[in-house]
């Protein structure tokens, strides 16, 4: 390796259009700026959002409600679907990994068991919480709760 064989790194370059060079360069005088204007001065920088002073997209939708920035989110899975994990399955523990496995929650989802359906089954579930209808479908099957 030497120094008449360096090259930068493949995409680190963004362009080989010399610019501000003269006029040789094919670039020179206005430096591919244009004539006058903001845009072609240095510092330049318009703001996020700015329409050439028609008013912006997002001062002319209207904004009403009241969005909680702590509320917490839960995948709602219901007893029918617990039922049928358990009929294909055949498996009587029931954790957030099995969802998973089974393609009910993502990765990083909380998750809330209802009470929509019915339970045939004795299972032992573990979830981030119960509704009180689905307490009562797992434990009249002789089931268990865990809350994580």
């Amino acid at each position: 390796m030497n120094l008449n064989n360096l090259t930068p790194a493949a995409g680190s370059v963004l362009s080989d259009k010399r610019i501000g060079r003269g006029h040789g360069s094919g670039g020179g005088g206005t430096a591919t700026r244009g004539h006058k204007g903001a845009k072609s001065r240095s510092g330049y920088s318009k703001k996020i959002g700015f329409e050439g002073g028609q008013m912006p997209l997002q001062r002319r939708v209207p904004k009403f409600g009241f969005k909680n920035i702590n509320r917490v989110e839960y995948k709602a899975i219901n007893l029918d679907a617990i039922q049928s994990i358990v009929e294909r399955k055949n498996i009587t523990d029931i954790t957030i990994e099995v969802l998973r496995e089974n393609g009910l929650v993502s990765r990083n989802d909380l998750v809330k068991i209802l009470g929509r359906g019915e339970l045939k089954s004795k299972v032992t579930v573990s979830a981030h919480k119960f509704s009180s209808s689905a307490k009562a479908g797992i434990e009249a099957q002789g089931g268990s709760i865990s809350e994580i």
